[in-house]
């Protein structure tokens, strides 16, 4: 939607898109991570710049396809991707260039590992696959028998698949997360406002983790001082690490941070936008992302404007019975206008199919409606105010996003 708003936009093409995209972009019947075809759109389009958004295609090489036929990209190329793409290749580099992470080892055998988690015997211990794994590649086990297993079903079972092969054991950091989505062309880097995530299913931060049921903006534990200590340590360093490696990044580069007591540090890196971060993060953004878009390829960054409103957002998902484990798709949602959209908010569309005048669910999670206002308080408000118009046989959502993030601003 920030695209559309840019007076330079005329057109807008998605590919393969969703029931809600659909109602701004025309959209195409082409796998995200098929490259050929994507170039073959991209050519039969014309396009004048090509937004690869998801993982996968990223760290597949799409952006380096497309930057061979002379296309105006957005996004890392596939030297850059790894840093999401392998655990082990961004813990090697932050170990490399001493920014400040959690202690891990790797392992490929789950004899060996289960030997290490018993020899530190510490809990909760947090267990990675080291590839994609659609959000869900991480167990935070609470005890040796949860990391046990863990263990097994990823290195044994092949839970993610080759994603699994190898796994990260890592000490579990306590403190406020926060995450920090930002620009960069490989010279500078801009953060973006920080946000708040809620990863686990269930309130009380109870469940498996998700690829998030909520965000806010910005993080109040996000302070002008954790601000300055993460650029000195953190985001620059990290950026001329990649530069070092020659895997220069350009694009969107995603900051998982724990602020710890003793200062905050990384757990985890993102090559791209992150839903549902992105949702809250984009409607503050005062300036034209077309024009930022342009100038991360330019790498001309340093010359543009890019201000942040001074309110607040919220992001509740709604998500499909089950989720993250098994559920059922296309089940009709109720109260949803033509536009996708409630009064006062916003709806993003995440798992949606459009047929026939209808919206139908077709994947985990389904919606993220986000709301802005002037306060934190009032963005939620409204959200939930707009939650409470949608339904769908088994929806599923948090009741207590922002919780912690209004506690800490009192």
């Amino acid at each position: 939607m920030k695209l559309a708003e840019s007076p330079r936009v005329d057109k807008l093409y998605c590919a393969p898109g969703n029931g809600g995209i659909s109602r701004y972009a025309q959209c195409f019947d082409v796998k995200a991570t098929d490259i050929d075809g994507m170039v073959a759109l991209a050519k039969q389009l014309k396009a004048d710049m090509v937004v690869v958004a998801p993982d996968d295609p990223l760290v597949l090489g799409m952006v380096d396809a497309l930057n061979a036929e002379g296309f105006i990209t957005f996004g890392p190329d596939k030297a850059a991707a790894i840093i999401e793409g392998s655990k082990v290749f961004s813990k090697n580099l932050m170990k490399k260039y001493g920014i400040p992470t959690a202690g891990y080892e790797v392992f490929t055998d789950s004899a060996s590992a289960i030997a290490y988690l018993k020899e530190q015997n510490s809990y909760p211990a947090v267990i990675k696959a080291d590839g994609l794994a659609l959000g869900k590649g991480v167990i935070i086990a609470q005890n040796e028998e949860e990391a046990v297993n863990a263990v097994h079903s990823m290195i044994d079972d092949r839970q993610f698949g080759e994603s699994s092969s190898r796994v990260v054991i890592e000490e579990y950091l306590t403190g406020p997360e926060v995450s920090v989505l930002s620009f960069t062309d490989g010279n500078i880097v801009v953060p973006m406002v920080s946000s708040m995530d809620h990863k686990r299913a269930f309130d009380n931060d109870e469940g498996l983790n998700t690829g998030g049921m909520g965000t806010v903006a910005p993080n109040p534990y996000y302070t002008e001082g954790v601000a300055e200590k993460c650029m000195e340590t953190i985001f620059l360093p990290t950026i001329n690490a990649m530069k070092a490696e020659g895997r220069t990044f350009k694009g969107c580069l995603y900051f998982g941070l724990m602020i710890t007591p003793k200062g905050p540090k990384v757990i985890e890196y993102n090559c791209r936008f992150g839903d549902p971060e992105t949702q809250v993060v984009l409607p503050l953004l005062d300036g034209d992302l077309c024009d930022i878009f342009e100038s991360v390829y330019n790498g001309t960054l340093s010359q543009t404007q890019i201000g942040w409103k001074d309110e607040s957002a919220a992001c509740v998902v709604m998500a499909s019975g089950g989720y993250p484990l098994s559920y059922k798709k296309g089940i009709e949602m109720n109260g949803m206008d033509e536009n996708g959209q409630v009064e006062n908010s916003f709806v993003y569309h995440a798992g949606t199919k459009y047929e026939n005048g209808k919206f139908y669910t077709n994947g985990g999670r389904v919606i993220g409606v986000t709301s802005t206002a002037e306060t934190l308080e009032k963005a939620l408000e409204k959200s939930y105010a707009s939650v409470a118009k949608i339904d769908f046989e088994g929806a599923h959502f948090r009741h207590d996003i922002g919780k912690r993030a209004l506690a800490a601003l009192k």
